[in-house]
């Protein structure tokens, strides 16, 4: 069985020689520590969810909504990367955050939430934490009966939804704030065709993972190698290319958070986005 490392959420083109001096420095360090069989490169990154975390996976990323809701047992968490980015944060606990913001067409007439009821909503998934879970929750309180927006369409990722909003085929998205910052500074100009109008509750950043049959023993390696960036100068350069401040440990209770959002929101009567 060959390991790969996959690491698909934050991947713009433009992103693919900083991810792949970021997985060379991981690499190189536990090659270190005396493991073999190590992967060289990552493997083509896809948007689509895998059908299960697949036994071979070494190091990968996947946003906490579905890892909950969809992988249960397949997946060990490694750490959390906090990134150097507007609407990321650390909270209290050392967690680090994320949020979603959400965003309308520059010239578009919405201002705030209210604006957006009767609007035509669009998300990168079903299963997204940042694009569906998080602005379902900031909504819910607005929603009467089970309803708050006109449409529901699903992009297939977040720079469509992007784009979706920006050329007038949407009127809103949330968009992680990850995402959106990583396109500021890849794409200026994408930016200054939306506005953020409005942001939702942090979230548990997007973790680290690795499938729950990879071998102990290399599991804590990874997370000795990710949480000790400090101590290695090739890892901590190529995390400032990716806009990483630093990775954190974090223990799998605290994507608890992530369901609690859609518990709160069902609670109000908005148990799906609509």
């Amino acid at each position: 069985m060959t390991p790969f490392v996959s690491l698909s959420m934050y991947a713009l083109p433009e992103m693919a020689a900083a991810n792949a001096t970021f997985w060379a420095a991981i690499r190189e360090a536990l090659q270190e520590e005396g493991f073999a069989n190590i992967p060289e490169t990552i493997v083509q990154p896809s948007l689509d969810l895998p059908e299960e975390i697949e036994p071979q996976t070494l190091l990968s990323h996947m946003c906490g909504y579905p890892l909950l809701a969809l992988y249960p047992g397949q997946y060990e968490i490694l750490a959390a990367p906090l990134h150097d980015l507007p609407g990321c944060a650390m909270d209290p606990s050392g967690m680090p955050t994320h949020r979603s913001f959400i965003v309308v067409a520059t010239d578009s007439p919405l201002r705030n939430l209210e604006d957006l009821r009767g609007a035509r909503f669009t998300m990168n998934g079903w299963h997204s934490n940042s694009g569906m879970n998080l602005p379902r929750h900031l909504v819910a309180r607005l929603a009467r009966e089970a309803r708050f927006f006109g449409s529901v369409t699903v992009s297939g990722a977040h720079v469509a939804s992007m784009a979706a909003v920006a050329e007038g085929s949407a009127d809103v998205a949330a968009i992680d704030c990850v995402t959106f910052g990583l396109v500021a500074h890849y794409r200026p100009k994408d930016i200054t065709r939306l506005r953020i109008i409005a942001e939702t509750a942090a979230s548990p950043a997007i973790p680290f993972i690795t499938s729950s049959h990879t071998e102990p023993a290399l599991i804590e390696a990874l997370r000795r190698v990710l949480t000790g960036a400090a101590h290695r100068p090739a890892l901590r350069q190529a995390m400032t290319g990716l806009s990483i401040r630093d990775i954190r440990p974090v223990k799998a209770q605290t994507y608890a958070a992530v369901a609690a959002f859609e518990e709160e929101a069902a609670a109000a009567g908005y148990s799906t986005i609509a």
